[in-house]
Parts: C-alpha cells; structure tokens; sequence
C-alpha cells in the first residue's frame, strides 16, 4: 500500500492508502474512540465525493481499538432546532456520498459500533465484522433520537421491531448477535477485518463499473418499487448493462474459457 498522492485534499482525521484500485480509509481518531464531531464528517464528506477516478472500491475501518463509538457528545452544544436540523443533515450528506456515492464500500467493524458509528457502518455496502465488535443505539438512554441516517439505514438491515427494542432498552449486541440479525456479512478473528475486506474489496473492483454501479443505485430503488414496477426497471437497467463494452468483454472471455467458473471457494 502506499499513501494516496494525487488526492487534492488533505486530512488530518482520517488515514488514507491505496493499493491498486482499492483505497483504505480509516478514521484517526483513536484517543476518542473514533467519536464523530463536526471536522471528520466534513473530512468523511470531501473524500467521498473526490475519490480519483481509478479508485473502484473503499475499506472503510477505524485506528485503534474500535470502529467508532458515535457522536463525539463532548462537543455537542445546546443547538437550536433550526440547527439541529442543519447538523444532522450534514451528517446525511456525508453518509449519503457513501452509500449512493461511486463505489462500492467495505467497512471493517471492531469494538464499538455504537449510535452515529452503527449509522456510518449501515451505509456502507458490505461490513464485515470481527470478534470484538458490538452494536448499540444509546441515543433513546440519553433523551436523543437518531440524526444520522439510521432510523431509515438500520431497520432495513436488521427491522424496526430490533432497532426499536436497541433504542428503548440500550441493548447491546454482541459480534455473533449482529451476524444473525443481519448488521454484518461477514464474521471473522480479531485483527482479520481488514485482510478479508481488502480480499473483497478487490474482488469486487474486478467487476465491471457499470456493474457495481447498478447493484449499489438500482437494486435498493427496485426494491422499494411494485413488483411490475421493479420488474421494469430491471429489464432496463440489465439491458443498459449489458450493452456494456466492458459487460461485453468479459461475456466474450467467458464463453472463450478465458474467465473463472463459479465454485465453492467464493461462498465465504
């Protein structure tokens, strides 16, 4: 890996590598538990929307011993509603440009995964999650609600019935916990996050760019639509796919045998 050279921002709460077509990036905020305040949305937002063209997948995770542990409430102030609104929807923006941004991102989830960072991870494509990770939604044990994303992320991941009981009691989930209720794909040891990540994240950035565009920006709209609806715009969108030259390449290197088969060793 290297540091990104040609990236025209700078940062100085978030750590930046590329290796190939995957950049890596991961919150530097370790003495706070990689709390969010004000700057790293900022920071989060900018690079999202300026990642340079020959990136094709993110790793998202966190320095130190947790991904990170929400809204850094040391800064929190005595906002107006006005402002309230404003804050968090800045907070929308940045997470915005993450799931409906160019490509597809993997976050890496250890320790705490707790209020805004479960609304961070929840926008992102695919999280794996290794043996320390835990979830929670403190917010309703501190007179708050939701302001990040997650009242409309995280009940499509695990229903509002689980996220309704997190919010009212201030349960915890373990690492298993959210592997069986659906806050992560993928389960592995301590310190394996970012190894299996990186190994997906190439993967996917082999794939065809108008592909991977499709699955992040149709597949959750079809998803909302009717059935005839979605069906519709399936048909259209497997078409523009399809018409691809890049889409093309790769079915003329399958059918000459030059391209991969299917087998068990993709399964997990």
């Amino acid at each position: 890996m290297s540091s990104i050279s040609d990236f025209p921002h700078r940062f100085d709460l978030l750590q930046i590598q590329v290796d190939g077509p995957v950049a890596h990036v991961r919150l530097n905020r370790p003495a706070k538990r990689n709390a969010i305040n004000d700057d790293l949305i900022a920071q989060l937002h900018t690079c999202f929307v300026n990642l340079p063209q020959e990136i094709c997948a993110v790793v998202l995770s966190g320095a130190g011993e947790h991904f990170c542990a929400g809204l850094d409430l040391s800064e929190l102030s005595d906002r107006s509603v006005a402002e309230g609104i404003v804050h968090s929807r800045m907070w929308h923006a940045a997470f915005d440009q993450i799931q409906f941004g160019r490509v597809p991102v993997i976050a890496v989830l250890h320790g705490a995964v707790v209020g805004g960072g479960l609304e961070l991870a929840s926008s992102a494509h695919i999280r794996v999650a290794e043996d320390s990770t835990y979830y929670a939604l403190p917010e309703g044990q501190r007179g708050l609600f939701v302001g990040g994303g997650g009242s409309a992320r995280v009940p499509r991941l695990i229903g509002v019935a689980r996220m309704m009981d997190m919010m009212l009691t201030g349960r915890v989930l373990d690492a298993d916990e959210g592997q069986q209720t659906g806050l992560s794909q993928y389960r592995v040891g301590g310190g394996q996050g970012v190894a299996k990540a990186m190994e997906l994240a190439h993967r996917i950035a082999g794939n065809a760019p108008l592909s991977n565009y499709a699955v992040l920006h149709a597949l959750p709209r079809i998803a909302e639509m009717s059935q005839p609806e979605g069906l519709f715009v399936e048909s259209l969108m497997a078409a523009i796919a399809q018409g691809d030259p890049a889409a093309k390449e790769r079915m003329r290197a399958f059918l000459e045998g030059k391209a991969g088969k299917v087998t068990k060793s993709q399964q997990s």
